[in-house]
């Protein structure tokens, strides 16, 4: 029998949503095939994004004596300043496993893996580019997802060379650990790469032209990581904008910032981490009846349907989130909804995870949310340093909030910093999307000595203000 397409759904991209879509399909018995251009299958999120900076963070905690095991000891930290060798050795350690994972799931579930760069011929036909350009492929389908994910934003000026301008896809690629550096963006990634190295001891000064960082996280917990990454050397220039920047040749070549005020900054390297855009520049969208928004992005609707009915995107192509856990489910639901499968929405609670040091994550509202929306509501707080894991993990900084509706008592956010913030938020998420509030914290027991235990000192804080 001759079908009209090679394919039922073929995904552009093979990253969390785009491998979750085409798993989808294939458990409900479709022909999925992913095409994938990168060295390995996983994306960015595998190459030179979450996984490598992760794994990263965990040997910086490591090298600086911050790790949750014994390394963080006194008498096992680690005084001798680590090489990038050292620092990056575990990276494709585990590159490589997770690899074999993902490419192990595929094969099981029958999905066909195409390596190249894919461009649009027609609505339902791409051409196929391997590595070099030299061989080629048409590969058709009944329904596309587009999960090709982000690129960094082109630094300004001076195009970046991988040793002193950097975008955020170099730094897993540094051959040398700097003394001192500049970071220009304060978003999640500018934060995370700054508070790593300068838990390593390098120098660091944060550049951002907003007033604050991290706008819609919880103020409380903000001006506390500031705080922690001050302690740490960190300078902060908020408030400043990038007038010029310059390479000084040395020996040793500096990076040269200038700023609009007068201020002029000296590094070893300049990490400018001004935000991302979509890599759809080389997808020919115009010949599948697309158009990008000005950083590339794809419009959809709530089933993730673009302008064109069969042609679906999700993850961090179509924009905020930008998570890796929600493009994984935004990529499932795609996949259903191109099938005609009943599904219901993607939840409405989700938590963010940022992986600085210390690390933060929150689900629900924060409390300058609540007060613009006048929504009566009650705090609930712990202290790392009054719970014994804390202690016992040498954490007295952390802190973890809870907000409860003043009146019906119903859990509206929960915001954490410290040692675990982004694995203690999942009970508070599943009590939150559950509709359950305080009273379910007061009446539970939570094992002890653990990070749980925030739950209840939280709830019988919340629990006592609301008595007086």
């Amino acid at each position: 029998m001759n079908l009209p397409y090679d394919f039922d759904l073929v995904c552009i991209g093979s990253g969390p949503a785009g491998q979750r879509a085409a798993v989808q399909a294939a458990k409900l018995g479709k022909r999925a095939a992913v095409i994938e251009k990168r060295r390995c299958v996983g994306g960015v999120c595998m190459d030179t994004g979450t996984i490598p900076s992760k794994t990263l963070r965990e040997a910086a905690m490591v090298f600086s004596g911050l790790a949750g095991r014994a390394d963080r000891l006194p008498w096992t930290r680690v005084d001798n300043r680590p090489t990038a060798a050292q620092l990056f050795g575990g990276v494709d350690a585990v590159i490589a496993r997770e690899v074999e994972v993902i490419e192990r799931q595929l094969r099981r579930n029958d999905v066909t893996l195409i390596s190249g760069a894919a461009s649009f011929v027609d609505p339902h036909t791409v051409v196929v580019h391997a590595e070099g350009g030299w061989h080629w492929r048409h590969v058709s389908a009944a329904n596309i997802v587009i999960a090709i994910g982000t690129q960094p934003a082109p630094t300004p000026g001076v195009k970046s060379d991988g040793e002193v301008i950097l975008d955020t896809d170099d730094v897993v690629l540094l051959k040398h650990l700097p003394r001192s550096m500049a970071v220009v963006g304060a978003g999640i990634i500018g934060i995370e790469y700054t508070s790593i190295f300068a838990a390593l001891g390098v120098a660091v000064t944060l550049i951002e032209k907003r007033d604050r960082p991290l706008e819609f996280l919880d103020r409380e917990i903000v001006d506390e990581l500031i705080h922690q990454m001050r302690t740490r050397n960190v300078t902060f220039r908020f408030g400043e904008t990038v007038e010029s920047l310059a390479i000084a040749e040395g020996p040793p070549r500096k990076a040269v910032v200038t700023l609009e005020s007068g201020k002029r900054i000296v590094s070893d390297l300049v990490l400018f981490s001004v935000g991302r855009v979509a890599a759809t520049d080389a997808l020919n969208l115009p010949a599948a009846g697309l158009v990008g928004d000005a950083r590339g992005r794809i419009k959809v609707d709530g089933s993730f349907r673009s302008a064109v009915p069969h042609i679906f995107a999700a993850g961090d192509v179509i924009g905020y989130p930008s998570l890796a856990a929600t493009s994984s489910e935004q990529g499932r639901l795609a996949a259903c909804h191109a099938f005609g499968v009943e599904t219901g929405p993607m939840p409405r609670h989700f938590p963010i995870g940022i992986y600085s040091i210390p690390e933060i994550s929150m689900v629900g509202a924060p409390e300058h949310e609540l007060t613009a929306g006048r929504v009566p509501y009650e705090t609930g707080v712990a202290r790392y340093r009054e719970i014994a894991r804390g202690q016992i993990l040498s954490d007295d900084s952390g802190m973890f909030k809870m907000l409860f509706h003043r009146e019906d008592r119903r859990l509206l956010g929960i915001h954490c910093i410290g040692t675990g913030a982004t694995e203690l938020v999942h009970v508070g998420q599943a009590v939150l999307g559950l509709g359950g509030g305080l009273d379910y914290f007061l009446q539970t027991v939570f094992n002890d000595p653990t990070l749980a235990e925030c739950y209840k000192v939280a709830a019988l804080d919340a629990s006592n203000k609301l008595r007086s």
